[in-house]
């Protein structure tokens, strides 16, 4: 593989200066909205931080892996979907949640890839009842899928998501939950 240039503020990302971070970030996300050449380069040290100690670390990786996605031609993103859906169990709900509402753009490398980040949210809108914040998770995950299915008009996440909001049992929160999807 031959080494690409990777933009000079992309180590700040991980910075204890919580200004340079926030700088870093905001550059990286802006940089990774589209298809970047240097994916590969910084591809084990963004999974790597995931698990990282610093809750700000691990959810500027999910974040980042996930727009990632779209610059990744050999899927290496299909292994990496079971790391990202333990951030988003997070011991740090906000954490949590920035990882699960990054989660959608996987979609957008491909089919393959949609499929399995799709199924992968209807398994953890499953999974979550007993957790704490299972309502705003299960919001998230519907607001995500809404923002697929707009992106790329895929049919089956149509499909799929009445039905799996049907699996909730409280009527209050299945109201919310279509009022999300038809936003």
């Amino acid at each position: 593989m031959t080494s690409v240039s990777v933009p000079e503020g992309f180590g700040d990302l991980w910075s204890e200066n919580r200004d340079r971070q926030n700088a870093a970030y905001d550059e990286m996300m802006k940089a990774t909205g589209d298809p970047v050449p240097w994916a590969y380069e910084v591809w084990d040290e963004v999974v790597g931080n995931l698990v990282h100690d610093d809750n700000h670390n691990r959810a500027i990786a999910s974040q980042i892996l996930c727009n990632l996605a779209i610059s990744d031609p050999e899927q290496r993103i299909l292994k990496g979907i079971p790391s990202l859906i333990e951030v988003t169990r997070d011991k740090r709900f906000v954490t949590a949640r920035h990882c699960l509402q990054s989660l959608w753009k996987i979609g957008l490398a491909g089919p393959v890839q949609r499929a399995a980040v799709v199924d992968a949210l209807v398994v953890r809108f499953a999974d979550c009842e007993s957790e704490k914040n299972y309502t705003l998770i299960r919001n998230d995950i519907v607001v995500g899928l809404r923002n697929l299915h707009k992106a790329t008009g895929d049919e089956t996440i149509e499909q799929r998501v009445p039905a799996l909001i049907e699996t909730e049992n409280d009527a209050k929160y299945r109201g919310k939950y279509a009022k999300s999807w038809r936003q």
